[in-house]
């Protein structure tokens, strides 16, 4: 098998994994969340913090003023 098909195979594989992920959080109650510190976007390097559900990390909410600070000042 050459590096194309290779490559080309684990696109659809990354393609199915992502439709699974998305499937889960979509039905998930996100009932548990907390402040983390994650990637703005995939492609960056910039980081930013969110409620993420703790379940299915799925990026649920902006913290506002007092949340953040909280977060920081631990």
């Amino acid at each position: 098998m050459g590096i194309f098909q290779k490559v080309t195979n684990l696109f659809k594989t990354r393609e199915k994994i992502d439709k699974e992920i998305d499937n889960i959080q979509k039905s998930c109650k996100h009932s548990k969340k907390s402040l983390k510190s994650i990637r703005e976007r995939v492609d960056s390097h910039t980081t930013v913090i969110r409620w993420v559900c703790d379940d299915c990390s799925q990026t649920i909410g902006i913290p506002d003023q007092k949340e953040l600070e909280k977060y920081i000042n631990g």
